[in-house]
């Protein structure tokens, strides 16, 4: 067994990743919250919150969206990430100046946590923005992104 192996979940005692077991963790309720950061050159952020959007449509209403279909695709987009019965996901923006702030919820009934699936909302939506965003300003910063709650199974 490696030294690494020992203290890596996700690594193999030959060195290899691996996904977790978690056949025999108890279902729990499991609810993570995670946010990220998009900062907006001052003319662009005014133009969303006057508009609703930039030229190539709704912006908040498409990241919001993209940002939940994001969440329900985790275990695609991650390598080894355990697809997850989502009961519910939530992804809404809050201004703070030229500043948006996203914040993502999940939540489900399994044996393994949400976090992936709550940092994986936020972080497409504020890519989402930028994407919708960039010919119209070329200054847009995405980050933080952070895990802020993580509630249920063992370490909840």
């Amino acid at each position: 067994m490696s030294d690494s192996s020992k203290y890596l979940s996700h690594v193999s005692p030959s060195g290899e990743a691996r996904m977790v077991d978690v056949s025999g963790k108890k279902a729990t309720s499991r609810i993570a919250r995670a946010e990220a950061w998009v900062e907006l050159e001052e003319s662009v952020a005014e133009k969303i919150r006057q508009t609703g959007g930039v030229d190539k449509g709704p912006v908040l209403e498409t990241a919001r969206l993209a940002g939940i279909m994001a969440a329900k695709k985790t275990a695609e987009l991650i390598p080894l990430c355990h697809p997850l019965p989502l009961d519910h996901v939530d992804v809404e923006a809050q201004w703070q100046d030229n500043r948006l702030r996203w914040i993502g919820s999940a939540s489900c009934r399994a044996g393994t946590g949400v976090e992936m699936e709550a940092l994986t909302a936020v972080s497409v939506a504020a890519l989402t923005v930028y994407d919708m965003v960039k010919s119209a300003g070329k200054q847009t910063k995405i980050g933080p992104i952070r895990l802020l709650e993580k509630r249920g199974g063992k370490s909840g």
